[in-house]
């Protein structure tokens, strides 16, 4: 039996149980994949402060974001194709995440619907948004996350064109795949990821399929995706949206003061200092490298979160030392669900609070929300 103790050890085994081409999408960047390194890298060098002989009785992780109430200032981020990584990964990852007591997002280019989540799930969730040319669509989209409760829109900014992603190109990346002679053989030495597969009707992306005008499958799909991204996105959009919308309005993929600015001056409540994970501009700053400059941009007059590279609770209290108030993290919850399914997310966010809240008691505090620079070596962050 093997014994799971770090979010490395879901990755090596999702890598055996998962496609490779899905496995594939969620564990690459683009081009050279520097800034994919970069953003887990850059983490590496931020030291703490240990402190010694210091009351820890009576810790708490409890923390808010976007004014909701949080077991921990982590958030499931919002991941494409998360039903291909598992089965209903996507609804097996909301659970895990409300038995937590952590935000789930739920992504537009997820396998299950925005229904398939409100259905299986008792409490709001978060609905991730992509701008697209058909504006009903869009429409319909925000008046499908209002039927459904979210709590919070999070308006992704920076997939107006995709980064070219090299292994996904090779792997002919398609959902559901492709039945070719290297996938079938790739398939058959996974046979509990097979079997899953045979046993739900959630193969395609369930919030597009069936909902968008003229695609009612998947040949349909790629061509109205290739066609939808919307390279006219501006900040006219981003404030149409905030007022469509009506709620807590999130900005994903922010890197720069300025953008920070223009975030606040949108309306947003919170914007997440994000490069996508290193899949869109290779040779982009590190998530974690950009932080402290959009802290210190506007953090006095909105909530800042960030992802990217995060793989540990270490990496997590790191983030809130500079400034973050929450965290998202995206692969490490997918290589749970692709290593144990919704055991896994669970498994994720356990060995995620367990490490966030030793790091935080060897540096000497009781409370999550007092993190603060404090907590590091000067001179190791910038």
């Amino acid at each position: 039996m093997t014994i799971i103790t770090t979010v490395e050890d879901l990755r090596v085994l999702a890598q055996k149980r998962v496609p490779r081409m899905f496995y594939d999408y969620a564990d690459a960047g683009s081009w050279t994949e520097s800034t994919y390194r970069a953003n887990v890298d850059d983490f590496q060098t931020i030291k703490f402060r240990q402190r010694v002989a210091v009351n820890l009785e009576n810790r708490t992780l409890k923390s808010t974001m976007v004014g909701q109430e949080v077991a921990m200032p982590v958030a499931l981020a919002p991941t494409g194709l998360t039903g291909m990584q598992h089965a209903d990964g996507e609804i097996l990852a909301a659970k895990a995440a409300e038995k937590f007591g952590v935000p789930f997002t739920l992504s537009t280019m997820s396998i299950c619907s925005i229904e398939d989540i409100a259905a299986n799930t008792s409490k709001p969730f978060w609905f991730q948004l992509y701008v697209m040319k058909d504006r009903e669509f869009i429409n319909r989209l925000i008046d499908r996350a209002k039927a459904a409760r979210c709590s919070a829109l999070v308006l992704t900014l920076d997939l107006q064109v995709l980064g070219q992603r090299h292994k996904d190109l090779r792997n002919g990346l398609s959902a559901p795949p492709k039945l070719t002679i290297a996938n079938m053989i790739d398939m058959a030495t996974k046979p509990r990821w097979v079997l899953g597969m045979l046993g739900t009707r959630r193969r395609s992306f369930g919030n597009i399929v069936g909902h968008a005008s003229s695609v009612s499958d998947m040949s349909s799909l790629s061509a109205w995706t290739s066609q939808q991204f919307d390279l006219s996105l501006s900040w006219k959009d981003v404030e149409w949206i905030k007022q469509r919308w009506g709620g807590k309005l999130i900005i994903k993929g922010i890197m720069d003061a300025e953008d920070a600015r223009l975030a606040v001056e949108s309306g947003a409540d919170a914007l997440i200092v994000s490069n996508h994970g290193g899949r869109q501009l290779d040779g982009a700053q590190s998530s974690i490298g950009a932080l402290p400059a959009i802290v210190d941009a506007v953090g006095q007059q909105i909530e800042i979160h960030m992802d990217g590279g995060v793989r540990s609770g270490q990496d997590v209290i790191k983030a809130l030392a500079l400034g973050a108030k929450g965290v998202y993290i995206g692969r490490p919850f997918l290589y749970g669900l692709g290593a144990m399914g919704e055991q896994g997310v669970s498994k994720c966010l356990d060995i995620i609070r367990n490490e966030l809240d030793l790091t935080m008691a060897f540096c000497g505090l009781r409370d999550v929300t007092k993190v603060d620079k404090n907590i590091l070596l000067p001179g190791s962050f910038k």
